[in-house]
């Protein structure tokens, strides 16, 4: 049960809180390939010069993962910011339930199992084969496949999508050719048969997020249902092929269909049972409506086959999608957004496409829709559907026009805002492109800082994980790896480095000490916003950054 949050009677500002989330902006390691200290960022040196800040941690045991050797990831890092405290998610909840064999006993993965049994049909698993441990685990997916071999499922199909955005922009052929091979002896006894039937780079086809690019879903659906697209013998030679023609790194790579004798081996066919094995929700919901939804209306299927779904876990606990899922999500509870709703606090949210969801759905727990109508609101603004090394500046001027025009009204009391650019434009490996993206971001920052200090508002600056700030693989002994023509291999995902947290409070009169508390995390961001709005943070919230003068 949640109650209005007790009041500290301390701090008190004439204008609003607003957080700013630097999507994918950390502190570097390493000086090279550190596309945030290659900027020129005027306005976040001098806030970092002037102003308290302190460093948190966003990635492993941090955030809910389940080691420190784990990357951070947008959504586990607004979950943590938005509930105050810090839940076991997806990828460790995964790993635990398989561990156990909890997963196996549990009624929808029988239920799959039974129905290709019963009807002589094939199993099909769709999903990112890599060990980013973001979105999914190759280990997961295996230990699938030998558990249905174990229970008598004759006929195995994966349709795998290539990654090179949480693990290397081109190591596709390290997970693929050696999957391929455990399938093959899977396979030896001749009582089983388990191949790969699909694939394409994740940015192209399948995982689309938050309707942003519904082709892309389409594309899937007509590679991975239909069989339908450029076929190889393999898909060692299609990745092979298509990089050596199109030159793309992995996510980028386009679809292909796995064939023999000119027909496809893997469609999805009436009877059949489907498993999406990603556990991560965002990249995940169009996909499983598509395999769900009778009458959808977002693309022509063509062709709608009935069979039994399931995802990995239920990627929208609102809505319900999808239906079937083999590993509960974990059961947050109590937001932030939620107490600051019953203590009567007006609350206005933004960003672009790529991220809106992040400052709504997994700010709130993975919770679609508002906690009351009358004290929230969502702005969308739309993402351009472009290469974003292409326009690496994203929207930031438009969320900002609208923030300052937001602040400009003095009726709320928290503002949060998301910028993509440091994270979706860091996931393109172009380090020129990123460093354009920071100092695009970095000016926005300064337009902000200007309505802070005009309203009497306080701004938190922090992050949700780090990526720009690492764009290049580097070797044990802190050296950059280098392509055969020399240049730097580009690092396309996110980093493990730590987040900034700059309080920009101009109209401070010593309400809270300005050395702020060290070796916290990101989840400590909840409780700070509350004391900023004059409240006390619920007494089992992650310790506030700030220490009140009490």
């Amino acid at each position: 049960m949640v109650e209005p949050l007790n009041k500290n009677g301390i701090i008190k500002r004439r204008g609003p809180v607003v957080l700013v989330i630097m999507d994918g902006v950390g502190f570097g390691k390493y000086e090279e390939g550190d596309a945030v200290k290659r900027a020129l960022t005027g306005n976040l040196d001098h806030a970092l010069q002037t102003c308290p800040w302190t460093k948190l941690k966003a990635h492993g045991t941090a955030v809910g993962l389940p080691t420190d050797a784990d990357m951070g990831n947008s959504e586990v890092g607004h979950n943590a910011m938005g509930c105050g405290r810090v839940f076991d998610q997806g990828a460790k909840l995964v790993a635990s339930s398989i561990e156990s064999g909890k997963m196996f006993e549990g009624a929808t993965w029988k239920k799959l199992i039974k129905n290709v049994k019963d009807k002589g049909t094939t199993l099909h698993f769709i999903g990112l084969l890599s060990d980013g441990n973001v979105h999914s685990h190759i280990n997961n997916l295996k230990a699938m496949v030998v558990e249905a071999k174990k229970e008598g499922v004759k006929r195995v199909r994966v349709h795998a999508l290539l990654d090179g955005r949480d693990v290397g922009e081109m190591s596709a052929l390290d997970y693929f050719d050696p999957f391929a091979e455990f399938l093959q002896d899977l396979s030896k006894d001749g009582t089983f048969d388990a191949k790969i039937a699909s694939g394409g780079g994740r940015m192209v086809i399948t995982m689309d997020r938050y309707n942003a690019n519904w082709d892309m879903v389409k594309k899937g659906w007509e590679t991975h249902v239909l069989g339908e697209g450029r076929q190889f013998s393999s898909a060692h030679d299609a990745i092979v092929t298509l990089r050596k023609e199109t030159g793309a790194i992995d996510q980028d790579l386009p679809p292909f269909v796995i064939a023999e004798n000119g027909k496809p081996i893997g469609t999805i066919n009436d009877g059949d049972s489907v498993i999406l094995f990603n556990f991560r929700g965002d990249r995940a919901i169009e996909i499983s409506r598509a395999f769900e939804e009778k009458n959808l209306k977002e693309f022509d299927r063509k062709r709608f086959p009935h069979v039994e779904y399931a995802g990995m876990m239920e990627y929208d606990g609102d809505l319900h999608i999808p239906s079937q899922y083999l590993v509960s999500p974990p059961a947050i509870d109590r937001t932030m957004a939620e107490y600051l709703c019953k203590s009567n606090v007006k609350q206005f949210s933004i960003s672009e496409t790529q991220k809106f969801g992040h400052v709504t759905y997994f700010f709130n727990g993975n919770k679609s829709g508002k906690f009351d109508e009358k004290l929230e609101d969502y702005v969308e603004i739309p993402s351009d559907i472009v290469p974003f090394e292409e326009r690496p500046w994203m929207k930031c001027a438009d969320i900002t026009d609208r923030v300052i025009k937001e602040i400009e009204t003095g009726k709320w009391g928290l503002i949060k805002l998301n910028y993509p650019n440091g994270d979706m434009v860091g996931h393109t490996g172009v380090f020129e492109a990123v460093v354009c993206s920071m100092e695009a971001m970095d000016l926005q920052i300064g337009r902000l800082m200007k309505a802070i200090e005009k309203s009497g508002g306080v701004m938190v600056i922090t992050a949700d994980h780090g990526n720009a700030d690492d764009m290049y693989e580097h070797a044990k002994d802190g050296s950059v790896k280098r392509k055969e023509n020399g240049e730097p291999k580009a690092k396309t995902s996110h980093s493990l480095n730590p987040v900034p947290c700059i309080i920009y409070d101009p109209e401070y009169k010593g309400e809270y000490s300005q050395t702020l508390n060290t070796g916290l995390g990101i989840s400590s961001i909840a409780a700070t916003l509350m004391n900023f709005l004059g409240f006390d943070a619920p007494s089992d919230y992650d310790k506030s950054i700030i220490n009140l003068d009490k």
